[in-house]
């Protein structure tokens, strides 16, 4: 049986999450790891497939949060382009391309690009986060050094 997916429920879903994701990253990248937890789920299974580490499991997700802010700073542009996204129940995804701007280890700030697959999980009638895959656009240096410095 194909179910069609109901675009008003992606709409929501993305009116929802996007400038609550937008928020989070912006205060990382800035040094502050508090949005980006309050964004995710608390209860496992939770993951983080990312461009500097793999964790799995809420308290390993959230030293992540915070030795990632350690190492930013300076984070003044955070834009996550869309290219698909979908709801199933309490289930919902974003795929797309990140362009922030920050700096890393305390050198100048520069350009981060990454491809994203982030899952959220409807709990409680709010969306979470739940999962994370984040990879190097191909071909951006500055992202490959960006991602050298931290510590």
């Amino acid at each position: 049986m194909n179910e069609v997916m109901d675009m008003d429920d992606v709409d929501e879903f993305l009116a929802d999450v996007l400038p609550r994701q937008r928020q989070a990253d912006l205060a990382l990248l800035g040094g502050d790891s508090g949005p980006r937890k309050m964004l995710w789920s608390h209860k496992d299974p939770v993951t983080v497939l990312g461009a500097a580490k793999t964790v799995s499991g809420w308290l390993e997700v959230e030293s992540l949060f915070d030795w990632l802010a350690s190492n930013f700073s300076s984070g003044d542009l955070y834009e996550l382009d869309v290219a698909a996204a979908g709801v199933s129940g309490d289930l919902g995804y974003v795929l797309g391309a990140e362009h922030s701007r920050a700096s890393v280890g305390g050198e100048a700030p520069a350009a981060i690009e990454l491809r994203v697959t982030l899952i959220f999980r409807r709990e409680a009638g709010e969306w979470k986060e739940v999962h994370r895959h984040a990879d190097p656009i191909p071909g951006i240096r500055s992202t490959h050094e960006q991602l050298g410095r931290f510590r």
